[in-house]
């Protein structure tokens, strides 16, 4: 989860997590390299006092300039489409999790389990008393998946529209009223992992957060029975 003065990306828990972080730092160098050139030709320019009055054209300097961005480009356009085909890229799901959402709450459907569903809602925050909750990340319900497992999720809302994103996990999908749409989960460590809603969809938008659990297939197991 994030806390207080980080600046920088959240620790990944996905393996895709861990591609987009590496695909922001490869951009933001390209984007540091740009920005340090450009400024020092424009410090050149403001500076110097070189003046050359028969100058009328200049095609090759036009065919480098246009080059070279068209180069730098693709430098940044090919490991995003190949980014943005990894996070489309689902093979073989062990389990599907069905996520509603509603004004202002999620509910949960396990569809390869019998009557395994819940919602979830927000816990009521109180400083004064000892149970250690988190202020509009804590939830009475939460996600329990297994880790290092393939997971199937299925984003649908019944009223206006809302975005399912858990930032540690690479995650964010909008939920749309009348359809089904599809992503996919690696979780490759246990831990508890927070997510809020990030399409403005009413009052209550800021309090309808999301929390997962990630444990071992063992004790994903156990609970499913336990819950059934």
């Amino acid at each position: 989860m994030a806390t207080w003065s980080n600046f920088n990306l959240q620790n990944s828990a996905s393996p895709l997590m861990e591609q987009i972080i590496f695909f922001h730092d490869h951009t933001l160098i390209i984007l540091i390299m740009i920005t340090i050139l450009v400024g020092y030709l424009m410090i050149n320019l403001f500076f110097n006092k070189y003046i050359n009055r028969f100058l009328l054209e200049g095609q090759m300097i036009e065919l480098i300039w246009t080059i070279i961005p068209t180069i730098t480009l693709i430098f940044i356009a090919l490991p995003s489409l190949r980014l943005l085909y990894l996070l489309d890229e689902l093979n073989n799901p062990l389990i599907t999790l069905k996520s509603i959402g509603h004004q202002w709450y999620w509910s949960y459907e396990y569809s390869d389990f019998n009557n395994v569903e819940f919602d979830s809602y927000m816990i009521n925050y109180d400083k004064t008393s000892n149970n250690n909750n988190f202020r509009l990340l804590d939830v009475d319900n939460r996600i329990i998946l297994p880790m290092n497992n393939q997971i199937r999720i299925m984003v649908t809302a019944t009223d206006v529209i809302h975005s399912w994103t858990i930032p540690s996990l690479g995650v964010k999908i909008d939920a749309n009223p009348g359809r089904l749409n599809q992503t996919n989960l690696f979780i490759n460590r246990p831990g508890i992992f927070f997510g809020q809603c990030s399409e403005i969809c009413g009052a209550n938008h800021s309090f309808m957060p999301i929390m997962i659990e990630s444990i071992s297939i063992k004790n994903f197991i156990n609970w499913i029975n336990n819950y059934s």
